[in-house]
């Protein structure tokens, strides 16, 4: 009787601060309908609701504190999601390696599906908490993990039933949560496996680039104040979306049904946007929607908005560009839009003090709208294919305004965020294209019902758009073929329990390159050398092989060593007779194969020893600036020496100078004849005896003399005419 009485009092007390606080009460209220979802009584205590969510054997501490929260979501009790989990799964899913954290993502997919089925989510820290905590227990799911530090004292956790009673992820708080404490942390595998099922978090192409962006300052592991400062910055940018997007805007900038704003820039007086067109520039306000960017010329208020499309294709150009007053290119703060609907390109210049992230910042985002139309046109999604693949694009958008916002990190400091961005710019990208093309072929071009979570055929079955239900969500896209109160429990997403889609797999093969890639870029940036004379040295050095066989041969056609030179000359003359050149090349690239293999598998000195290159002596700068005009000169003379044969040619080809075009065309008639009647190999045969032995005893007076009226001839002949133009710049300021 005394313990009823106890429990009556604490009841009340909880209906008096709900009274006093209607925040409070309406927390409480949120917390006696989850727990009557639960099984629970409102009668009951809190013994009888731990007896109906007993800890699971083969999970970890932690792991249980997950799914007992999961299990108050969804309204159900873990034996339950237990048997859901049996019955729903392939047995596949289920083997004893891999049945904890198995589970625990099948219990954290479910929970978040009904979690993200609010519009306010990402506002409720509590949410933050939870989904972080899912990620720790990602990585320690069974009793076999590294267990929560078990000799943590009750307080050094939260209380968080003084502080947040009645909370969604939170009811009974006190004893079925198990807190993340200041040392909790999280690796780049539970991120790139838990985050993307939230799709407004990450998205699984660029989830790996916004983990190292996150932790570039905390040592590659995730810490929850950097997690919890992430989607504060995303609620933000959210909430600005759905503000921009009013009655005023739209009747300003005309816009279509199915356009979103995604970004302004230009409103503070102090950071304006301007807008260069030929000799003119004036500040505006640039808007960037879904399908085009528009620029609306004033300062407060605004003129008829000026459209650059994105979405059709024109052949739209978008790129950094220098730029300044009166058409000066000296600041590099622009972005330069063309296409065949505008006479001349139009320049967006986004002046600041320092640096040009704006800049890079509104390049980007630009070039990702752009790219994900051509992405649709290239794959002909229509319907809802076509906005679920903008939708991915308006939320990689919003996570790359997040991250600049919320960590003040340059873009250039980064990897993109991206997704479309990220396709154009790694090697392999196509492939991720390719796959999820194929993924957003499974989405009907009108919402259907969508396969169960964790169903072996899901990835042949049509699927929900996951990017486009969550913009719905938020408010952000309306849409009237769409059934917000459809079982929240289904397949929105990609994500599968217990096994990669091929868009994981892709992502996660292309990432292996990617790392490879840049380890071998990183031993490129080590060996560069600074100076002409030290890159002659090394390049000479690296050519060593090289140098030796063309000076072996050299001195062979010389003479200087008769016996070697006539043993050389009858050997090369037997195999082309013999018809056996072509086998020199093969034979060449077998033996160094063979040397490569051996050098691959039975030689054990791993360590590629450095080359000793003897460096040259220092030189100041005035002398460097010496070596690079000599350089200069010398190619320079190459040029026009170049381009003197090139004439001459010329003037041969008009007959110019007409005994030595006779002579020329008399000489090409024979060859003609000579190539049709005599096989190749006498004709090599010819060639290579003239050059090898023009210079033997017996050859050499009457070579030097052919060599000497070959010259003579040669200088005879004029060059063509060249006549040098300059243009008319008054004419090309008139156009």
């Amino acid at each position: 009787m005394d313990k009823d009485k106890e429990k009556d009092k604490d009841k009340d007390k909880e209906k008096e601060s709900a009274d006093k606080s209607p925040k409070a009460g309406n927390l409480w209220l949120i917390k006696s309908i989850f727990s009557k979802g639960s099984g629970g009584r409102d009668g009951e205590g809190d013994g009888e609701a731990n007896n109906a969510n007993p800890p699971i054997a083969f999970l970890s501490t932690f792991a249980n504190s997950v799914v007992s929260r999961c299990s108050k979501i969804l309204g159900v009790s873990t034996k339950e999601l237990q048997e859901q989990f049996d019955t729903e799964l392939p047995n596949d899913v289920k083997q004893c390696s891999s049945h904890a954290r198995n589970f625990l993502e099948f219990c954290s997919f479910k929970a978040l599906q009904v979690a993200i089925s609010r519009p306010k989510y990402l506002s409720d820290k509590e949410f933050r908490r939870l989904t972080f905590d899912m990620m720790v227990a990602w990585e320690i799911p069974g009793v076999d993990s590294c267990l929560v530090d078990k000799d943590s004292s009750p307080n050094s956790k939260r209380d968080v039933l003084g502080e947040d009673v009645g909370s969604l992820f939170y009811s009974n708080s006190t004893r079925m949560a198990v807190q993340v404490d200041d040392e909790k942390t999280v690796g780049p595998e539970a991120f790139a496996r838990m985050a993307p099922a939230c799709p407004v978090i990450a998205d699984i192409t660029t989830v790996h680039n916004l983990f190292d962006v996150l932790t570039c300052s905390s040592g590659s592991r995730l810490h929850f104040l950097l997690y919890d400062k992430y989607l504060r910055g995303l609620e933000k940018v959210t909430k600005f979306v759905q503000n921009a997007g009013g009655p005023q805007a739209s009747s300003n900038l005309s816009l279509a049904e199915e356009e979103i704003i995604v970004d302004i820039d230009g409103t503070v007086p102090t950071q304006p946007v301007l807008q260069h067109v030929g000799m003119s520039a004036w500040p505006g306000r640039l808007t960037l929607t879904n399908y085009a960017l528009y620029f609306e010329s004033g300062v407060g208020l605004y003129d008829k908005a000026v459209k650059y499309d994105l979405a059709t294709e024109v052949k739209q150009v978008i790129k950094p560009e220098l730029t300044g007053p009166l058409g000066a290119r000296i600041f590099d703060k622009a972005v330069m839009y063309k296409s065949t609907l505008i006479e001349e390109p139009v320049y967006l210049e986004f002046p600041e003090f320092k640096g040009c992230s704006r800049r890079d910042y509104w390049l980007d985002i630009c070039l990702e709208i752009l790219r994900v139309h051509k992405f649709t046109r290239k794959y002909n999604l229509k319907g809802n294919q076509k906005s679920e693949a903008l939708a991915r694009a308006i939320l990689g958008i919003f996570r790359f305004r997040a991250v600049r916002e919320s960590f003040r990190i340059s873009s250039s400091n980064y990897k993109t965020l991206l997704c479309f961005n990220l396709a154009e710019s790694v090697p392999g990208g196509d492939m991720i294209m390719e796959t999820l093309s194929s993924h957003l072929a499974l989405i009907s071009p009108k919402f259907g019902q969508p396969d169960t979570l964790g169903s072996p055929n899901s990835q042949r079955r049509p699927v929900l758009p996951a990017a486009l239900m969550t913009l719905i969500r938020f408010k952000i896209v309306s849409s009237d073929d769409v059934k917000l109160d459809e079982e929240p429990t289904r397949q929105y997403g990609s994500i599968c329990v217990g096994e990669l889609n091929p868009l994981e797999d892709v992502v996660k093969q292309l990432k292996q390159n990617t790392g490879m890639a840049e380890a071998a870029q990183a031993t490129v940036d080590q060996v560069k050398v600074e100076g002409i004379d030290a890159n002659l040295a090394v390049m000479k050095e690296l050519l060593l092989p090289i140098i030796k066989t063309h000076d072996c041969l050299q001195r062979l056609a010389t003479w200087d060593e008769p016996f070697k030179s006539l043993m050389f000359v009858l050997f090369s003359g037997y195999l082309i007779l013999r018809d056996w050149t072509k086998f020199v090349l093969p034979v060449f690239l077998i033996l160094l194969a063979t040397v490569m293999l051996w050098r691959r598998y039975i030689w054990r000195r791993r360590q590629l020893e450095a080359m000793k290159i003897t460096a040259p002596p220092n030189k100041n700068p005035v002398e460097q600036l010496l070596i690079l005009q000599e350089a200069v000169t010398q190619v320079e003379s190459l040029i026009q020496n170049g381009n003197v044969v090139l004439l001459k040619i010329r003037a041969l080809a008009f007959a110019v100078a007409p005994q030595a075009t006779e002579k020329l065309a008399m000489l090409m008639v024979l060859a003609g004849v000579g190539v049709m009647i005599l096989p190749g190999k006498y004709m090599m045969l010819l060639g290579w005896m003239e050059w090898c032995t023009r210079n033997s005893p017996l050859r050499r007076e009457s070579s030097e003399r052919g060599l000497r009226r070959l010259k003579e001839w040669w200088t005879r002949i004029p060059a063509a005419p060249v006549h040098l133009v300059k243009p008319d710049h008054n004419d090309k300021k008139r156009k």
